[in-house]
């Protein structure tokens, strides 16, 4: 499974409207990955958690795969529509 898989597969298990989730791939000029995930408005609240929470646990899940698999630095960005 590959980090953009991982991370929707993440997200959509904790929004209330999955159809509404969007995760994609870029590569910055230094070759750090950048997943960019965008869900509704309104499922903020569970995707970035008490704190921060869900979110750094997110990160930290995406990162360990990343380096398992031999790939570079990861940087998660997530936003709402």
């Amino acid at each position: 499974m590959n980090l953009v898989e991982l991370t929707e597969f993440l997200i959509k298990s904790l929004v209330k409207d999955p159809d509404m989730v969007s995760v994609k791939q870029f590569e910055d000029e230094d070759d750090m990955i950048i997943i960019q995930v965008l869900v509704d408005n309104s499922d903020m609240g569970a995707v970035i958690g008490r704190g921060g929470n869900i979110a750094n646990s997110i990160r930290t899940i995406i990162q360990a795969s990343a380096y398992v698999n031999g790939n570079k630095r990861v940087k998660i960005n997530i936003d709402s529509f």
